[in-house]
This record gives structure tokens, sequence and C-alpha cells, in this order.
């Protein structure tokens, strides 16, 4: 009698309610109080978005999404009950049958927690943070007993809604690979949508994993994860919830999984580091990574990725100018097989334009073989004219190289592909908005899984003849007009007791003579431009820049007017944006706003402006930038047809190039070089450099405005306009050849008298 099951399960069953008082005696001082569930706030993800309510980053130690029950579909629902709990709305926490066999079955083996009989509840008991995990047990009857007495507390204190709820969000269903906490979660990592989309396959697959995800994940174990989805569809139908033929003709369907895309932080990698330092700053880190924060920031995530394109072209135009580097890394080399390779790029979606790594699989004079996941091509000729070399003396079998996807056939396998290598140049890139300061896009770099130090805000570069527009403009607002004559030749000056002379000269070692100030502006001359420092007095505009907003250490030295001292790429692409906004500068800002997950608004900005320049001051310096697009150094950016201004900046033996320029809207400033000071190659200054980065970047702005008219720079009351000689500076007739129409402070104008 005594070997009779039921039998046996009676008094298995007396004995374990009764160690279960005991321990539940023991413990009873330690346990938390289940009414902490009332206040149920679990770890959520702290959720970036830029300026029009799109995802940009995301901070979190748990993926998790929270979602009511309403918000969960019917056909989830089933599905979960269905595969793990069928009793579940009937039952008070237990199913009273499969406890009993399952005690049984752990009684015959020896072992009281080799099977376990967990309802919806027990599993949501072992998942919250109480009891069990609390006091430090690992998986033993006395953890069970305490699952057990919280299954109770549960049950009794909240509804069946309340707890499925509950469940729902709280239950892991990731892997080690790919994190998420709660059903939602869940639905977008495998399918890339919320729960409310999800089909029946969908949501059966979902449901069959929850047994296990770690091992049966279709990102795992495809295979498993079908059985666990077509077992729970034969539930489904057991149950009543699907009809039988529902139930077959899903199972039939393949798995298809979302492709696998990049996180969302990738879009704009060093403004979502900047975001997340000063949250961490503010707020701490456990409110940043668990708290659930909403973060409204001023990127246009349209303009951001239009500046990620034209940062990544740049710099692989300028590479490319200077010849084909061999692969750093061979597949055969390192003892692996060309066919077995796998990269783990290739589990990201894959679409014509995109640049991916590729394993060369066979070379000829001709051509190069590639194969890239599931797909192969061959380089043809056109695809590697630009190494101006041919493939042998390229490339080996077994090189992991870079490609530019031209056409890809899904089906087929095969695709069009041209040779591309990784740029070893590095560049920034920072977009403002005239009229509040907010910060619309910024490049920290060409790549930030290969270096986060941000080249847009914490870079100091020699500005070379970018700090001429600080010195005209402090040059304007002392009294010098665009026609005032400045001296263009050879010339020295006294710069300390037992110094040697300073001489400056330009890069072109040609003299003009006198010329006009616009004229020594457009052309970037330099003799002319220390010659100006020196009239004006360095200290003059020195603080002259501090009032523009440089904050950077700026000694009062002559050279500085030929850039000597060193600034970041926000400072001043800040300072150039007073121009187009009459004179007053709006500080920069990434924030707009931060609400917590209750809805409260935790932090506000607005945009904060600082009176730099007169306004007639301004004017005048986009009046003489647009003389730099239209005449001078920066005629690149011509080809917009757009009311445009701006100024290049090249430092010596080219170790830095840069382009700050403007329309009436934004202000966009470009740096590009080495993070060491080592030149970019001969002739590369800021005009073929940084300019066509910059020309790239406007005209997605530009396109983004969707064909309106350009509003154009408005003058000031007192700005009047007169004809004169660009050569001479003197008022002519309107017709006379060469005759420009040039912008005055009242007053100033040619003949009268000097204010």
């Amino acid at each position: 009698m005594l070997r009779h099951p039921l039998i046996i399960g009676v008094v298995v069953l007396g004995a374990v309610l009764g160690a279960a008082s005991g321990v539940l005696f023991a413990y009873a001082s330690d346990l938390p109080i289940i009414t902490e569930l009332d206040d149920y706030a679990p770890e959520t993800i702290t959720r970036v978005n830029d300026r029009n309510g799109e995802l940009i980053g995301e901070f979190a130690t748990q993926r998790r999404v929270i979602v009511e029950y309403d918000d969960i579909p019917e056909v989830l629902r089933h599905a979960v009950v269905a595969a793990e709990d069928a009793d579940f709305f009937d039952h008070v926490g237990f199913n009273v049958p499969r406890l009993l066999v399952t005690l049984v079955t752990n009684v015959l083996s020896g072992d009281l927690t080799a099977a376990g009989a967990s309802t919806l509840t027990m599993q949501l008991a072992r998942n919250i943070t109480l009891g069990g995990q609390q006091l430090g047990l690992e998986k033993t009857w006395q953890r069970k007993l305490l699952e057990a007495y919280y299954t109770i507390h549960i049950e009794k204190r909240y509804t069946k809604r309340e707890i499925f709820t509950l469940y729902c969000n709280q239950i892991w269903m990731g892997t080690a690979a790919h994190a998420a906490h709660g059903l939602e979660a869940a639905s977008r990592l495998y399918f890339g949508k919320p729960v409310g989309d999800l089909e029946l396959e969908e949501a059966a697959l979902i449901a069959g994993i929850l047994q296990s995800p770690s091992r049966h994940s279709p990102l795992v174990n495809p295979e498993q994860a079908l059985v666990r989805r077509n077992y729970t569809l034969r539930r489904m139908a057991e149950e009543g919830y699907i009809t039988q033929d529902e139930a077959d003709e899903a199972s039939r369907l393949p798995i298809r999984l979302a492709p696998r895309v990049e996180r969302a932080n990738s879009i704009a990698p060093y403004f979502i580091e900047e975001v997340r330092q000063h949250l961490e700053a503010e707020y701490g880190a456990q409110r940043l990574y668990e708290d659930g924060l909403v973060v409204q920031t001023t990127l246009d995530a349209g303009l951001q990725r239009a500046a990620n394109r034209a940062v990544a072209e740049g710099l692989r135009r300028l590479d490319k100018r200077h010849g084909f580097r061999p692969a750093a890394r061979n597949v055969l080399a390192a003892g692996g097989r060309i066919d077995e390779f796998e990269h783990a790029r290739w589990r990201l979606s894959m679409d014509a334009g995109d640049i991916v790594p590729a394993v060369v699989t066979g070379v000829d004079s001709n051509a190069i073989g590639v194969r890239f996941g599931a797909y192969t091509a061959s380089i043809g000729p056109d695809g590697y004219a630009w190494t101006r070399r041919s493939p042998p003396a390229l490339v080996k079998a077994g090189d992991l190289i870079e490609i530019r996807i031209a056409q890809l056939d899904r089906e087929s396998g095969a695709a069009g592909v041209t040779l591309e290598q990784e740029p070893e140049t590095e560049a920034s890139l920072i977009a403002i908005d005239n009229r509040s300061g907010r910060v619309l896009a910024m490049v920290g770099g060409y790549s930030f899984d290969r270096s986060k130090f941000n080249r847009a805000t914490q870079a100091y570069r020699q500005l070379g003849s970018l700090f001429k527009g600080v010195l005209f403009a402090a040059a304007i607002d002392q009294g010098y007009t665009t026609t005032s004559i400045v001296q263009d030749e050879p010339v020295s000056y006294e710069v300390g007791p037992n110094q040697p002379r300073y001489r400056p000269t330009n890069y072109d070692n040609e003299y003009k003579g006198p010329i006009t100030l616009r004229y020594a502006l457009e052309r970037s001359r330099n003799v002319p431009s220390v010659w100006l420092m020196n009239a004006v007095g360095p200290e003059v505009v020195v603080d002259f820049a501090r009032r523009l907003g440089f904050t950077s250490p700026i000694p009062p030295y002559l050279s500085v007017a030929l850039g000597a001292a060193e600034a970041t790429l926000q400072e001043v692409t800040s300072a150039y944006s007073a121009f187009p906004n009459g004179g007053v500068r709006m500080v920069p800002y990434q924030i707009e706003r931060i609400v917590d997950r209750e809805g409260a608004v935790l932090e506000e900005n607005r945009p904060v402006p600082r009176d730099a320049i007169r306004a007639d001051t301004a004017y005048i310096m986009v009046s003489l930038m647009r003389g730099v697009v239209e005449r001078g150094t920066g005629r690149g950016a011509r080809r917009l047809e757009w009311p445009v201004g701006g100024k290049t900046g090249t430092m010596d033996e080219y170790t830095d190039a840069w382009f700050v320029g403007f329309d009436p809207e934004i202000t966009v400033g470009v740096w590009v070089g080495h993070d060491e000071k080592r030149t970019l190659g001969h002739g590369e200054e800021g005009a073929r450099v940084a300019l066509p980065i910059w020309r790239d970047f406007m005209q997605a702005h530009i396109d983004q405005r969707r064909g309106q008219s350009p509003a154009g720079f408005v003058p000031p009351s007192n700005i009047v306009f007169a004809s004169v000689d660009p050569q001479t500076g003197r008022v002519t007739e309107p017709w006379t050849r060469g005759a420009i129409q040039e912008a005055f402070i009242a007053g100033t104008t040619p003949g009268t008298a000097f204010r």
C-alpha cells in the first residue's frame, strides 16, 4: 500500500504542509509585505526622442515596455494561457491535480525540485523581487514554499486581470545576447512590432518560448522554437480558442522574424552620449537606467541621417584620393575557412546603398569575387577603378574588405558591389538653429564604435582662417567698412624683447598691395588680416571673441588672426550663428524636456539669447560672407542656389580643414582632420575637404523644406546700399562694369564721415 501513488501523494503533501508551516514561521519576520506590488514599478527603458517624437536612443538595464491588460491582444492572452496555465482564470493560484502529480513524480525521482507545476501566479511570485531572491535562496524546497506563500497572497489581493498584466510585464523573454523583459519587449525584439499587431502564429511563438526563452528563442534555436510554437497552436485548438484548421494552417507557416536592425542609439551616438552624461550627472545612474524617463531632445532625426551620410561620404572621397590600403585581416591567415566565416554585420538587414564587410573568395586579373552573408558578387573594373591598380595588386583570397552594395537580388543571392575602404581621417559636424540655439544634428567622428571621443564638443583645434570671421567682425564694429583699404604687402612686427620679428606670409606667396577689406576676406588673405589685427588691437579682438561666445583661451597675439588659437567646433559654429541672427547668439542646447514615468516634468529648457554684437555689424558680416561664397574661397557652395554665407579655414601643412556657413535658419560647422597633428595631404584645404560635406548636408536641409522659397537675410533699418567698384571700393554708377551692390551702416558710405 505504501507504493500506491495516491497514498504516497497524501503523505508527501502532509509532510510538505507541515514543513511549510515551519519555514514560513521561521522567515515570517523577514518577508516583505505583499502590498509592495500595489506600487509595482519595474525597471523600464529611458527613451530619448528627437524634436518630432521619433525614437533615437534608449538607456536600460532591463529592456521592458509596460503595457496594460487591454493593450494585450486576445490572441496573445489565449496563447499564453493555453501554453502555460489553461485553468488560470479558474484556480486560486495552484493547479492542485498537476501539483499532486508533480509531487509524486519528484518523490519517486528522489528530488523534490526536479520538476515544477507552476501556474502563472507562481511564476510571477518567483520573478518579482521578493521572497526567495531577496533571501538568496537557490532552487530548494524552502524557496518553493516561499513562492507558494506569495502566490496565496497575490491571489487574495489582486484580480486575475491584474496578475496576468503583472506577469506579462515582468517575465524574462530574451537571450544572453538579446535582452527583453515582458511580452511587449519580446514582440519588438522578434517581430519588430507592438503586441497589438501580432498575428496568430507570432503570438503562439512568443507564448511557446515562455517556458525557457534562453533555450527556445528563435534567435538561438529556430527548430525548437518551431516545435514550441506548434505545441502552443495545438493547445489553443484543444482549449477552443481557435479551430483545428486555423492551428494546422498556422503550423505550416515558417518563422518570419523581423530583420535585425541597428540600435536606435546608432542614429546619433555622439549626441545621445551627450544626453546620457547630462542625465547621469543630474539624476543619477539608477534613475537613468531604471526609471523609464522620456527625454525630448532638439535633434532632427532626418537632418542627423543627412549629417551621417555627408560626413561618411566626404571622408571616403578624401580617403580614396590617397589610394587603397591593404586589408588588415585575412580569414585564411587566422586559420578559418572562407565558406564558414560569418561577420556580425551580416546578421543585420542589408540593402542597396549599404557599406558592409565582405570576404574575398577569389581574384583574377579583372575581377574580385566576394561573399557577404548569403550573397555573392564580383567587383568589376568600374568597381575598383579609383584604386588605379589591378585586382591581384589589391587583395588576395581570404581578405576581409569593405564593399558598397549597388544592387541586391534577395531570391538568387546575387548582388552588384563596388570596392570601398574605411577612412583613416576623422571629421565632425554640428548644426544649430539660429533663432533658438537648438542643436539639430551632431556628428563627433567617423564611427562611435571606433572612437567615442566627440570632436564636435571636446576637440580643441586651431581654427586657421576661420578666425578671420571674428577678426573682421571686430573691425566692422570698430568703424571699418567693407570698402576700407587694408595693406597686402610684406611686413614684420615686433612681438617682444629678444624675439624674432613676426613676418606673416600669404599661402600663395604673392602680394596684392592695397585691397579692400571685402577682397581680403573673400580671398582669405593672411597678411592683410594680420595688418587688420594690429590696427584694431589684439586685446579688442579677443574681447570681441568673448562676446561671440568663445570660452577657450585666446591669447592677444597677432598670430591669432591666422587661427593660432584653439576652439571647439561647437564654439565657433555658435559664434557664427550670431551673424544671420541679427547679432544675437542663442546658447546651444540639446534637451527640450525630461518627463518621468508618471508624466511629471523634471526639466524643461527654453532658448537663452545673448546679445553678442550690434545688428548692423552682424548684417555687414552676412554680406561679407555671402561674398566669400559668390566670389571667394567658398565658391563651392554656390551650386546650392540658396542664400548662404560662410568661411573656409585651413591650417598650415593642411592639418585641419574647416567650413562654417549659414542660411537664414541654421548655421552648420564642419571640421576634418586627424586626432594627432598630421597632414591631410597636399592641397587638402577647407574648400576641398570640409565644404563638400557642408554642402551635402545643406542640400538635405534645403530638400527638407519641400520647395519653400528661402526667407532671405533681412537688413536692419540703418543699412544702406550703394554701387561700388570691388577693386577700389569707390562708389560708382550701378551700370558700371563689374560694379557690386555693397551694404553700409548709415553714415559710413564712402565719401561720408568716418564714424
